[in-house]
């Protein structure tokens, strides 16, 4: 979801977008507005297994799939928080990185976030034993066609 520009960024304001027959609580949030429906189709079409690595947890299958058209989705569960965190903080490591390397549990993934680093890249490349996308979303755009072309060139090459 694109949030964060500046109005020097985005002088006419984010564009919004609605959605058809959203059930639920899929328009309750004046933030969805800013996520473009058609993603949803796009997003399936990319033929992998998606799922929510999200703060919204389980509100994420409430109220941005339907927004998407996309089905109920697996959610990660993120652990309480460890001593391994505060090192991880310290060092720069994202603490969504070493919940979605275990999640991975040796395969191949790709991971799409706006905060995602090198320092995060460099460790998945360092601790995890197949490949893996990383790749970061501008905040103040959200999900290009871009980032579409990337992943789907990444889902579809030989490894």
């Amino acid at each position: 979801m694109p949030f964060g520009a500046t109005p020097q960024q985005r002088p006419d304001g984010y564009p919004t977008y609605r959605a058809g027959a959203a059930p639920g609580r899929a328009g309750s949030n004046p933030l969805l507005s800013r996520i473009d429906p058609a993603l949803g189709p796009r997003l399936t079409a990319l033929g992998c297994d998606l799922l929510w690595a999200t703060t919204w947890m389980d509100e994420a299958n409430e109220c941005i799939a339907p927004w998407l058209g996309l089905p109920e989705l697996p959610v990660v569960a993120w652990p309480e928080p460890a001593y391994e965190d505060e090192l991880d903080r310290r060092d720069g490591l994202h603490w969504k990185t070493r919940p979605l390397a275990d999640r991975a549990a040796g395969r191949p993934f790709v991971w799409v976030d706006d905060e995602i680093t090198g320092t995060d890249r460099a460790w998945v490349a360092a601790h995890h034993p197949v490949p893996a996308l990383l790749h970061r979303v501008d905040p103040a755009q959200g999900l290009t066609d871009a980032d579409l072309a990337v992943l789907d060139a990444w889902l579809r090459a030989d490894r």
